[in-house]
C-alpha cells in the first residue's frame, strides 16, 4: 500500500529580526506514523511547530496539509482541516469540570456555526466522555480541572485534542513536569492515539521519544540535521555530537 503524505513543509523559515528560528526546512509527515521532533534547547522546535499549526506566519516557505496549501490560514482555519496542537503549558479551563473542559472541544467540531444545526448535547457529551476514556480520566468527569494533579491536566489537555477527532494531533514537551509513572502511562496513550490519528510530538525525554516514535527529526538552530529511525538517530554521529553526546 503506497504511503500516503499527510503534512510537507518546503523552504519553510521563520525569523525574529537577526534570529533564524526556522531556516528553510523541509519536512515531510506520513499518514498513520508518531513523529519525534528532538534538538538542543533553541533549535527552533517550537516555533517549527508553531508555524505547523497556524499559530504564527512563517517568513518564507510552504506548509501543505493533507494535499492542501494552508500556509495562508490561520490556526482556527486548519483546526478544522484536522490539525489539534497541544501546548508546553496547560491549556485547559480552570474553573469547570474536566467533561465540560472536554465538550468545549467536542462541541467546536459537532457544532462549528451557531447559524446551522449541528449536534446534540448528548452527541456532544458522548464525544467527550469517549475522548476522556481513550487517556484514562473516564473516573475523573466531574472533577474541577483547576484542581487536577499536573499530570491529569496535560491528559485532560490531550484529551480536548482527541475530541477534535484531529488527522494530526501535535504535542509539544508532553511529558514535562510528569513523574515517572505518569510518563509510562502517557507513552500507552499516545499508542492508543495513534492508532486513528497522526502524532508528531516534541519530547526532550529519549526514553519517551525511542519508545514511541517511528521515525525522528533532529533540529538545529532552525536547521534540519538528521531524520530517520530511532536506531539510525541513536548512531548518528552528527546527532551526537549536537544533542545526544551532550552532558546532562
Amino acid at each position: 500500500m503506497a504511503e500516503v503524505i499527510l503534512l510537507k513543509t518546503r523552504g519553510l523559515k521563520r525569523h525574529f529580526g537577526g534570529l533564524k528560528a526556522v531556516d528553510g526546512v523541509d519536512f515531510t509527515l506520513r499518514k498513520g506514523e508518531i513523529r519525534a521532533i528532538i534538538g538542543p534547547n533553541g533549535a527552533g522546535k517550537s516555533t517549527f511547530v508553531s508555524l505547523l499549526s497556524g499559530r504564527i506566519p512563517p517568513s518564507e516557505g510552504t506548509v501543505e496539509f493533507d494535499g492542501q496549501d494552508v500556509t495562508a490560514l490561520p490556526a482556527h482555519r486548519r483546526v478544522r482541516l484536522g490539525i489539534a496542537y497541544t501546548f508546553q503549558i496547560t491549556n485547559i479551563y480552570p474553573s469547570m469540570s474536566v467533561l465540560e473542559n472536554v465538550a468545549v472541544a467536542a462541541q467546536s467540531r459537532l457544532r462549528p456555526s451557531f447559524l446551522r444545526k449541528g449536534a446534540s448535547e448528548t452527541e456532544i457529551e458522548d464525544a467527550a466522555r469517549a475522548a476522556l476514556a481513550a487517556v484514562g480520566l473516564d473516573d475523573r468527569l466531574d472533577e474541577v480541572a483547576g484542581v487536577l494533579a499536573y499530570g491529569h491536566q496535560r491528559l485532560l489537555e490531550v484529551a480536548m485534542g482527541l475530541a477534535l477527532e484531529p488527522k494530526l494531533l501535535i504535542l509539544d514537551e508532553p511529558t514535562q513536569g510528569l513523574s515517572d509513572s505518569e510518563i509510562a502511562n502517557f507513552i500507552e496513550v499516545v499508542k492508543r492515539v495513534a492508532q486513528s490519528s497522526t502524532v508528531l510530538l516534541i519530547e526532550h525525554n529519549m526514553h519517551v521519544v525511542m519508545s514511541l516514535a517511528d521515525r525522528i527529526t533532529v533540529l538545529e538552530r532552525g536547521r534540519l540535521l538528521a531524520e530517520g529511525s530511532p536506531a539510525e538517530i541513536m548512531n548518528d554521529k552528527a546527532v551526537q555530537a549536537a544533542y545526544l553526546g551532550e552532558p546532562a
